[in-house]
């Protein structure tokens, strides 16, 4: 009885009424597929758009390297960018070394031969000129690196393989790594992306969805346990420092003190968290502020485990301390003495400054 008079009471309702309201969450508007292919639609225009006004300034670099035992020669591919309309071309160290021979192909698909202008092996990074440009070069624009967030969209552009242009996407998977270079050198601040680099990508250019650059791609990481892989960057930031001072000089200091840092096994067998210094090279400040090397045995002397004010784990935070002062600065390092821990303040040079 009480099912008819429940039944009977909502046929009055609704025939005085209409139908009862919606709960709030079924009554908000979905998006017609109309609108969201629209939306895709513009999504895929403006990247059109994007990769049609950025490619003119990606170029494709082939290196041959000479046999010093053969007739043959070594031919690899990698990519560039122009940096400005005087021809300079941004790329990495490494796919240069070695190279005996340069040829950069434009979009447009012609041939000129380049030269180094300048490297800088420990930021992997170089600059090109190409000889006999007819007319001035389009540069990329240049954006930054200081305000990226993890999962904004990031372009890759590059020749992979040694094919024409190519155009990868993803997004910023990842901020503040750390790639070790060379002499306990590390670039900081790496962007971690995945948006595909293929071999023959290495110094093209990763961009944002405006089309400015944000890094150089410089190297990618497979794990084929897992079929995934992530391509790293050197930040625009760091680019905008180092590339100036290329084009002016063709080389960039690289501060130091006169130490030679221990392995960092020997740190870890020892259970030391620091910089254990192997050795200490004459006539340098920290031979004038006479730092302790390893003795014969292998025992340790000094130990550096802080510096301007931070601590010091590894011999990458140190040289990126010193990095931060510059030549002609002063550290304040701390190192540990014989269980003691005190304060040395050292100059900073150019070690790699030829006499």
């Amino acid at each position: 009885m009480r099912h008819l008079v429940r039944a009977t009471l909502m046929t009055m309702i609704l025939a005085a009424f209409g139908p009862l309201p919606l709960k709030a969450q079924e009554r908000s508007p979905q998006p017609l597929a109309s609108e969201t292919n629209d939306i895709l639609l513009q999504i895929d225009r403006a990247t059109v758009a994007m990769f049609a006004r950025v490619s003119p300034s990606v170029v494709q670099i082939t290196t041959l390297v000479k046999s010093k035992t053969s007739a043959d020669a070594q031919i690899t591919s990698a990519s560039g960018f122009f940096w400005d309309k005087d021809g300079h071309i941004v790329t990495n160290a490494h796919v240069l070394s070695g190279a005996d021979g340069i040829l950069v192909w434009l979009s447009s698909g012609q041939q000129f031969d380049a030269s180094v202008v300048g490297s800088a092996p420990n930021f992997d990074l170089a600059v090109l000129r190409i000889k006999g440009l007819p007319a001035p070069s389009l540069p990329l624009a240049i954006g930054s690196s200081d305000d990226l967030k993890v999962g904004q969209s990031a372009y890759a552009i590059g020749s992979p393989f040694g094919l024409e242009q190519s155009l990868t996407s993803g997004v910023v998977s990842g901020l503040k790594r750390q790639l070790p270079t060379d002499k306990g050198r590390a670039i900081t601040n790496i962007i971690q992306t995945d948006a595909a680099v293929h071999p023959g990508s290495s110094g093209g250019p990763l961009l944002d969805s405006s089309g400015r650059l944000i890094g150089i791609n410089s190297i990618a990481y497979s794990i084929d346990e897992f079929g995934t892989s992530f391509g790293f960057a050197i930040p625009v930031e760091t680019v905008k420092r180092i590339v100036p001072l290329l084009i002016r000089d063709g080389r960039i200091a690289t501060p130091g003190i006169g130490i030679v840092p221990a392995k960092e096994e020997v740190a870890v067998k020892d259970g030391i968290e620091g910089v254990i210094i192997a050795r200490v090279r004459p006539n340098t400040p920290a031979a004038e502020v006479k730092l302790r090397p390893m003795d014969a045995s292998g025992k340790p002397g000094d130990v550096i485990i802080g510096a301007n004010g931070q601590p010091v784990r590894n011999v990458y935070e140190f040289t990126d301390q010193l990095e931060r002062i510059g030549v002609g600065g002063d550290v304040t390092i701390k190192i540990q003495r014989d269980g003691a821990t005190i304060d040395v303040t050292v100059a900073i040079i150019d070690i790699d400054q030829k006499s």
